[in-house]
């Protein structure tokens, strides 16, 4: 007896024959190059597969796929259950892997790019962060912030109107600083508020807007200057960071390296994360920091335990790729590097297996200048090994030179000389 054929293909068949099917090798190709793992592989040509016979079903064309039409698929087909003889999909990953299709079919002209907006205060914002990138050399991430501050000020004033300067009085920034203030954990922290609008109400009248009254409409709340004392690991903390270190386990070793240039260099974050094979001199024992926060490129010494560290993490631990960053990513999208956030949740998690109440990864970058002026450095020298624009921003370290202060420092009243 002939074996009796279903009327409907079969989940293959949909891959094979269905609207997708020219795009399907094209689709495994992006997943294999990213070095996805082989059930994510798995799960994503299942859902493709689920949005084929979607799309068939309703006669949609392929030029039509867009985000909208990937958010109807999951709202709608996802809570019924999906396809005859379909399991239930995962939301997440359903739309990770439709994700993914839309990056490939928009790559070989498929899918056209998603439609650029043109609302008057997105075009202000991309002329002012091409003036603060030009003119003024601010480095990305003080440039993100002042745009999201200034988005949010013409946002709430215009809309998606046209903007119109000369309506925007004193009392308006006054009542958008105040509800900006609500943000912030501290006042004082709300200063960078102040900073951007003062910033960006200069630039406008530099273009001839009659707002120069708007410059001087705040005033930044009281934060006296040095006041504060930084906050450093002590000696024994040091060794206690330094002794939880060379555990074994998952990325374990990128992990000590990552510690090692936050807290024998004192570097930043996205400092880190952007070190390159190529910035590594291992002859002359050197390492060059480009796109810094400075923007300027800069070499410092290579400590051994550091270059250790990193070298340690290139011979065993590093997967193979072709990007040139020395940190890259473990798990997929592989091929790329890690980024700061990253580098903050390494340090984080450091701190945590060393039994160190901390969170904050430039508790490092304190600590190395720390160590500096304990070791005898001066201030211009530790300036110079954190690369501070100006010597002023390295004043606040003067509180922790305990050698010099004890020199300077006047007996107690009454006490023995």
């Amino acid at each position: 007896m002939a074996q009796k054929r279903t009327s409907r293909p079969n989940r293959i068949d949909w891959l094979a024959k269905g609207p997708l099917a020219p795009f399907v090798e094209a689709y495994k190709q992006y997943l294999t190059d990213r070095g996805y793992a082989a059930s994510t592989f798995k799960n994503c040509m299942r859902g493709i597969a689920h949005f084929a016979q979607w799309i068939h079903d309703r006669r949609r064309c392929l030029r039509c796929i867009d985000e909208t039409v990937v958010s109807e698929f999951l709202d709608g087909s996802l809570p019924e259950g999906g396809c005859t003889g379909q399991p239930r999909h995962d939301r997440g990953n359903l739309s990770a892997a439709l994700g993914h299709l839309l990056v490939v079919l928009r790559d070989r002209g498929v899918v056209p790019s998603p439609a650029v907006t043109t609302a008057p205060v997105d075009e202000e914002l991309l002329r002012y962060d091409e003036y603060m990138d030009h003119v003024r050399g601010l480095a990305p991430k003080t440039r993100s912030t002042a745009l999201r501050i200034v988005r949010r000020l013409l946002a709430s004033r215009f809309g998606d109107g046209p903007l119109a300067f000369n309506t925007i009085k004193p009392d308006h920034v006054r009542r958008f600083f105040a509800k900006q203030a609500e943000l912030y954990s501290k006042p004082a922290n709300a200063g960078s508020v102040v900073a951007t609008l003062r910033g960006y109400f200069r630039y406008r009248a530099s273009l001839g807007d009659a707002v120069h009254g708007l410059i001087g409409a705040l005033s930044y709340p009281a934060n006296w200057q040095l006041s504060s004392l930084p906050k450093t690991l002590t000696t024994e903390e040091v060794g206690q960071l330094i002794g939880a270190l060379g555990q074994s386990g998952r990325s374990m070793r990128r992990a000590d390296a990552i510690v090692r240039c936050a807290l024998d260099l004192g570097l930043r974050s996205g400092e880190v994360a952007r070190i390159g094979l190529d910035d590594i001199n291992w002859r002359a024992g050197t390492i060059t920091l480009r796109h810094t926060k400075g923007r300027r490129e800069d070499v410092l010494p290579l400590p051994v335990t550091t270059g250790k560290a990193i070298a340690a993490y290139l011979r065993h631990e590093r997967p193979k790729t072709t990007n040139r960053a020395v940190f890259v990513r473990h798990v997929a999208p592989r091929d790329v590097p890690v980024g700061p956030d990253l580098v903050r949740k390494t340090i984080r998690q450091a701190f945590a297996r060393a039994g160190l109440p901390y969170t904050r990864s430039h508790l490092l970058r304190h600590t190395m200048a720390n160590r500096l002026l304990a070791g005898g450095s001066s201030l211009k020298e530790v300036a110079d090994v954190l690369r501070h624009r100006s010597l002023n921003t390295t004043m606040i370290y003067a509180k922790l030179d305990s050698r010099n202060l004890v020199e300077v420092a006047l007996p107690w009243p009454g006490s023995k000389p």
